[in-house]
């Protein structure tokens, strides 16, 4: 069963984040495991705060990518560019399909 994990943040530095995560892509690119997919959102109403959807193959993979080395690291790093704390959310997929 896929996974999705979103974590809500709050940046005013999101230029930054976009390059740290660039860089955590291209260094994973390749390599088995980590997310499948990912999206990140902007609220309209609250400046700085943001969304950031990742779908896993499944729960086991998620947990597997969070116990990494490098995904602390990348977290410390992305944290360091954070206002306040991130709040993480973990979602089985039931039901996933394009509408168009």
């Amino acid at each position: 069963m896929k996974f999705v994990q979103i974590v809500g943040f709050e940046t005013e530095r999101l230029e930054d984040m976009k390059q740290v995560l660039q860089e955590a892509e291209q260094h994973n690119a390749g390599k088995p495991g980590g997310p499948t997919y990912r999206m990140l959102l902007k609220d309209r109403d609250h400046p700085n705060r943001y969304a950031a959807l990742l779908e896993f193959e499944s729960y086991d993979e998620a947990m597997r990518n969070s116990d990494a080395p490098e995904t602390g690291e990348l977290a410390e790093r992305l944290g360091a560019l954070c206002i306040g704390d991130r709040v993480y959310t973990n979602y089985d997929v039931l039901e996933s399909g394009e509408l168009k």
